[in-house]
């Protein structure tokens, strides 16, 4: 109808195109992670930890908050959880913008290439963060914002291509299907 073509019109007259998202790589050397088992989620003591001490280690590393527990660091006391090990390199990629389903599946599929050769890493990991203030979420609801506006999924991904899937929504929010 005509409120369509007045909308197509203000775009093309303003140039609004859709914006490229934005890709960052960085290096973590020397990174304490916590060793893992994909066949278990709870974790044991002196084997293994527990898919809530990997979610909470995650957001250290990508928040890029200390582990090493100092007592002279006013901004965080958390070091990696027991038991871990220590990975020469890490690679973390951040691809910020707006990004459809399939290109998630896309990169899963291309993360999941990567054990093929060479074998170097365990596990790792895949995090979609929706925005905070996102208008909307899993299944009918609106996107609750009251706190934190957590609206988040992680795919942790083993060697064996057994996987972990953690999401995170506000406490306002319904939970994923």
């Amino acid at each position: 109808g005509a409120e369509g073509s007045t909308l197509m019109s203000y775009f093309s007259k303003n140039q609004i195109q859709a914006l490229k998202p934005k890709i960052t790589f960085s290096t973590l050397r020397d990174l304490q992670c916590p060793v893992l088992q994909s066949n278990d989620l709870q974790g044991k003591p002196e084997e293994s930890c527990s898919t809530e001490e990997l979610f909470e280690w995650l957001g250290a590393v990508l928040n890029q908050v200390s582990l090493d527990n100092k007592s002279s660091s006013f901004l965080s006391s958390y070091c990696c959880p027991e038991p871990n090990t220590v990975v020469e390199k890490a690679f973390l990629c951040t691809i910020t913008g707006f990004i459809i389903p399939e290109k998630i599946i896309q990169l899963l599929e291309q993360l999941c290439c990567y054990f093929s050769e060479p074998k170097l890493a365990y596990w790792l990991t895949l995090t979609v963060h929706g925005f905070a203030d996102s208008p909307v979420s899993w299944r009918e609801s609106e996107h609750g914002f009251h706190k934190g506006g957590e609206n988040l999924f992680n795919f942790v991904i083993f060697r064996n291509l057994d996987y972990w899937l953690q999401m995170a929504v506000g406490a306002h929010d319904d939970c994923p299907p």
